[in-house]
């Protein structure tokens, strides 16, 4: 059976496993006190050209996104996100359990625009009724999005001088941000993150690693005593260890770059098979997240031989269905699968 459901269904990259097992007995302090925690959060600030960075180990990406919206949000805020957004949409209302309102925008193939933002604050401000209204504290984007799109360096910079103007945090989710950044198609750069967001993370469970995500808060703007805080909503691993060896394994020697091109490569490589047997696309991915419109019949003939994630309905007679590749693609996977279709 192919499997192109998603990109965290292997294990991890076997340089991980194999630093995991090499230091498996070393006596280690707990809670990300090790050294080992200590060299990944020098060579992320260094891959982000940002020495002011303070950087965090996490369990997962839902995780992350409810301690790091919790914990910069006052109680009576909220935070923008567009409607199709991960914290909106497929989180199960892990921001809301925090108690957080998500404030949803209207979605552009997975991404915000920066007119309906500011529109949404200005209208905020300018209620004289807005003591009654639930704050909007932050703005959330995810780099990927959830359909796969990718924020140009124009539209980031447009949105963060938004967020500047009204003083509020931009975050940025990067679950798949190795992918974004390896994309053929992008000019955005992990310094121009660092750069234009406040506080953004690195996805290591989608990218390589057994689990984690690394969080950077790029201006020495953390919460105070955020490791309790982050202990407080059960992202704390006792053997931090764990996210630290993984994460100085992928910022060594450009791992983690080279193996997300990797998944951009069986990408691209999938799309043009795609193409080649005619198939229509739903929208124009440049990712690792290629969505396709299978008719109903089609679609149940393929699922016999292939696991893929079933989106959305198009119509009657067709479904969107969404194939990913991921750092452990291999290329006979890929035309395995073309010869399927």
């Amino acid at each position: 059976m192919l499997s192109f459901t998603c990109d965290y269904t292997q294990g991890a990259h076997p340089k991980i496993l194999e630093r995991l097992v090499e230091t498996n007995l070393e006596q280690l302090p707990g809670y990300g006190l090790d050294h080992y925690c200590d060299s990944a959060k020098e060579k992320i600030k260094n891959a982000c050209k940002c020495p002011d960075a303070e950087v965090w180990f996490l369990t997962g990406g839902t995780q992350t996104n409810a301690t790091v919206i919790d914990s910069v949000l006052e109680k009576y805020e909220g935070v923008i996100s567009a409607r199709t957004g991960h914290i909106n949409a497929h989180e199960s209302g892990a921001v809301e359990y925090t108690g957080h309102k998500v404030l949803p925008l209207p979605e552009h193939e997975g991404k915000i625009r920066t007119e309906e933002l500011e529109a949404l604050l200005k209208a905020f401000w300018e209620d004289g009724s807005r003591e009654h209204m639930v704050f909007p504290g932050m703005v959330y984007l995810s780099h990927p999005t959830e359909y796969g799109t990718l924020y140009t360096k124009a539209e980031l910079e447009s949105i963060s001088a938004v967020c500047r103007d009204y003083k509020i945090p931009l975050f940025l989710d990067g679950a798949r941000l190795g992918y974004g950044l390896m994309s053929l198609d992008t000019d955005v750069t992990l310094p121009m993150i660092a750069e234009l967001c406040d506080i953004f993370y690195i996805g290591g469970t989608k990218v390589g690693a057994l689990c984690g995500e690394a969080v950077v808060f790029t201006r020495k703007n953390a919460p105070r005593h955020f490791l309790t805080l982050i202990k407080q909503h059960g992202a704390l691993l006792a053997k931090g260890r764990l996210t630290g060896i993984q994460f100085d394994t992928l910022f060594t020697d450009d791992l983690y770059f080279k193996i997300s091109r990797h998944a951009i490569e069986m990408a691209e490589l999938m799309k043009k098979g795609f193409v080649e047997k005619g198939y229509s696309f739903f929208l124009n991915s440049p990712t690792n997240q290629q969505f396709i419109i299978l008719e109903n019949e089609k679609l149940r003939e393929l699922q016999k031989q292939v696991a893929f994630e079933v989106w959305e309905k198009f119509d009657d007679t067709r479904t969107v269905v969404r194939f990913a590749t991921s750092w452990g693609t291999k290329k006979e996977e890929i035309e395995e699968l073309i010869g399927l279709l």
